[in-house]
C-alpha cells in the first residue's frame, strides 16, 4: 500500500454557495506524485467524512471525479461510501485506490470504526489518497484538535483517539490558517496545540503540502512545521522535500 496524506488536495474552488472542480494542483509535485502510482482506468471508492451529509458527499463525489479526469487520470469506477452505501467498503480490495475526504475529525473516525476500515486495510494494497480529516485519521492515534464551539471547553471531548493506522504521524492540517482559528475563546496554537505536545510531536502541514509513505519511509513535500514539546521548528519548505 502507498498513501498520499495531504493538507488540502486543491482540487476544487467555491463560488456562489457551490464546488467546482479544478485539476490536481502541480505545485510540491502533488499531481506527479498521483500521477506515478495511479493505474489506467482506476476502480476508485470515496469514503465521506460524515455518512448523513448526503447533498454534500454528492459534491465531493462530483469534483473529484471531474477533478481526476481533468488531470489525466483515468477511472473506470468512482463510487460514494457514505451512510446510504455502507456496503461497498465490503469491496474494498477490489478497488485500486481509496480517497478519504476531509470533515469533521471525531464523526469521520467514528465512521471508519463502523465500517471496520482499520482492519480491512490490512488487506488493501492499492494507493490511499486522503486530504484534511481524513489525513488525520490515518494515524495510529489521531491528534482531533476541537474544532467547533463547546468542544475545546468539553473536559469529556477526547483530543487524541484510535486511528487508521497507517501512519504514526499526527498531523495538523491547514497551517497556514491556524493562528487565526479560535474555539471557546481558546487560541488554536498557543492554547491548544502546543500544550498537547507536551511529550509528543505533531506534523503541521500547509495546504499543497503532503507525505507520501511507501511501506519503507515517510517523505514530506512542501511547507510543514514540527511540533514537539511547546516548540515549533519548519522542517521543509515550498519545493522542497525531507524524509521524516
Amino acid at each position: 500500500m502507498i498513501a498520499i496524506l495531504t493538507s488540502s488536495l486543491g482540487n476544487s474552488r467555491k463560488a456562489d454557495g457551490r464546488r467546482y472542480p479544478l485539476p490536481i494542483p502541480e505545485g510540491n509535485g502533488l499531481a506527479g506524485q498521483i500521477r506515478k502510482v495511479w493505474k489506467e482506468d482506476s476502480r476508485v471508492l470515496l469514503v465521506s467524512a460524515s455518512p448523513k451529509e448526503h447533498e454534500r458527499n454528492d459534491s465531493i463525489l462530483y469534483c473529484q471525479r471531474e477533478s481526476f479526469s481533468m488531470s489525466g487520470l483515468s477511472a473506470c469506477e468512482f463510487l460514494l461510501c457514505d451512510g446510504r452505501s455502507e456496503e461497498l467498503i465490503r469491496r474494498l480490495e477490489d478497488f485500486d485506490v481509496l480517497i478519504l475526504a476531509g470533515g469533521h475529525v471525531p464523526t469521520q473516525n467514528r465512521f471508519f470504526e463502523r465500517l471496520e476500515l482499520r482492519r480491512r486495510l490490512r488487506f488493501f494494497e492499492g494507493l490511499v489518497l486522503s486530504w484534511s480529516a481524513g489525513s488525520m485519521n490515518c494515524a495510529e492515534t489521531v491528534y482531533a484538535m476541537p474544532e467547533l464551539e463547546g468542544e475545546g471547553a468539553d473536559p469529556a471531548y477526547r483530543r487524541f483517539i484510535p486511528g487508521l493506522g497507517i501512519t504514526e504521524r499526527q498531523i495538523i492540517p491547514h497551517f497556514q490558517d491556524i493562528g487565526q482559528e479560535r474555539v471557546d475563546g481558546l487560541r488554536a496554537l498557543e492554547d491548544m496545540v502546543y500544550p498537547d505536545s507536551m511529550g509528543r510531536e505533531f506534523i503541521a502541514l500547509c495546504d499543497g503540502s503532503y507525505i507520501v509513505q511507501d511501506g519503507d519511509a515517510e517523505t514530506l513535500y512542501g511547507e510543514a512545521y514540527r511540533i514537539r514539546d511547546g516548540r515549533m521548528t519548519q522542517i521543509c519548505g515550498q519545493g522542497e522535500s525531507a524524509q521524516i
